[in-house]
């Protein structure tokens, strides 16, 4: 016996169609849902509506949460069929590209800039490391003046005059 497969009904795996309309007008339920997890400023503005399946949309929110550059919050909602009551699946924050990318490498020559040079020599004064004043590479005497080392100058002019 040789059985016949019924062809499915529904959209088909490779092709979730259209979002459901009346699902994607529900973005204030989606950021409602979201807001019981993150405060309302770390939530950005809404970044598109996304068909999961058949009466399945996933809203997307811009994160403004300090340390999640480039991440989205997200909202995963459904309702029954003829039904037009949202229920909320699932809230979360993920990822995307551009969080995932590291940012172009910049050579340190060209990260320091001449106003943090300036800064990290006044930072040194003040602790009281010597400068690098003539820009070779090595602190040297002729670059810090020690507060006896004036008085042991004048020593040895006095010992070279006798």
């Amino acid at each position: 016996m040789t059985s016949t497969a019924k062809p499915r009904t529904g959209i088909p795996v490779w092709r979730v169609g259209k979002p459901d309309a009346f699902l994607a007008a529900a973005v204030d339920v989606a950021r409602n849902a979201v807001e019981t997890i993150a405060k309302p400023a770390e939530i950005g503005p809404h970044i598109a509506a996304r068909s999961e399946g058949e009466r399945v949309v996933t809203h997307l929110f811009e994160s403004r949460l300090a340390g999640y550059g480039g991440w989205q919050w997200y909202a995963v909602v459904t309702r029954n069929s003829r039904s037009k009551v949202v229920t909320v699946s699932e809230l979360g924050l993920l990822p995307s590209e551009d969080s995932i990318l590291a940012p172009e490498w910049v050579p340190w020559a060209k990260r320091v800039r001449p106003e943090d040079e300036a800064t990290a020599a006044e930072e040194a004064e003040e602790a009281g490391v010597p400068v690098d004043a003539d820009d070779d590479g090595d602190p040297s005497r002729e670059d810090v003046a020690a507060p006896g080392d004036e008085q042991e100058s004048d020593d040895a002019d006095d010992i070279e005059a006798d």
